[in-house]
């Protein structure tokens, strides 16, 4: 059977040292001026327009606030995460067994690679060159820059995906693999697979508790995950 096979990337396949944190931070304090509160403010699991917002209103900035005005943000922050990421000082780590796993994933026939991301799709393909990986490897992908909602990104992933099935994949044809509880809910709405893994801010246990498919401490076991991603959808 084809699948889909969707990659969350920070806490998932890299970290890169907490340079979209500086950065956004940043392009929120140009506008709004410095704040402690926005250091309280939980990045995992969620969208970068759902960070700026939360991050505005952190700083005493109650909503609504306008499409325009978090997209400018947004765009900012991409220039500055450029910047944080050319520093000499920024290294960006690739989780474990990520590039072994991507390399027998590319191997199996009827296997499309995508991205399932919060990060805008600029900040996405920034963060995986700094970690010397080609976006293009990854053929679909939806990202924080289709919807500031999570939960509405699968749908968008495999629609994208139906030009290489001749149909729109679903259940567990498609597979999102993610750090955060949120990656686990996400795929809900079209029934998809997901597989946590703890390389992010949440332990095995934490992310059990969610009801993946499958949970692992980290994507080493290249085996046992392939396992998980092709196992038979149990009726």
């Amino acid at each position: 059977m084809p699948k889909l096979v969707l990659f969350d990337i920070d806490g998932t396949i890299l970290l890169t040292a907490g340079a979209g944190r500086r950065a956004i931070v940043t392009a929120i304090s140009e506008q709004v001026g410095p704040s402690t509160d926005l250091h309280r403010v939980r990045f995992d699991g969620k969208t970068d327009p759902q960070i700026v917002t939360e991050l505005l209103e952190a700083a005493g900035h109650a909503g609504p606030h306008p499409a325009d005005r978090v997209a400018a943000l947004c765009s900012r922050y991409v220039d500055l995460l450029r910047y944080e990421l050319e520093q000499p000082t920024c290294n960006t780590t690739v989780m474990p067994g990520v590039i072994p796993l991507l390399e027998r994933l590319e191997r199996e026939d009827g296997v499309l690679l995508g991205l399932l991301t919060g990060n805008v799709a600029q900040g996405a393909a920034l963060k995986l060159r700094s970690a010397g990986l080609d976006p293009r490897r990854f053929r679909v992908g939806a990202y924080g820059s289709d919807s500031a909602h999570r939960a509405e990104l699968p749908p968008i992933a495999a629609r994208r995906a139906e030009p290489y099935f001749g149909r729109v994949p679903s259940g567990a044809d498609v597979v999102i693999i993610g750090d955060t509880p949120a990656d686990i809910a996400c795929g809900a709405c079209i029934d998809a697979r997901a597989i946590a893994v703890a390389t992010g801010a949440y332990s095995v246990a934490d992310l059990m508790s969610c009801a993946p498919h499958a949970a692992f401490d980290d994507l080493s076991d290249t085996e046992r995950v392939l396992e998980a991603i092709f196992a038979p959808r149990v009726s």
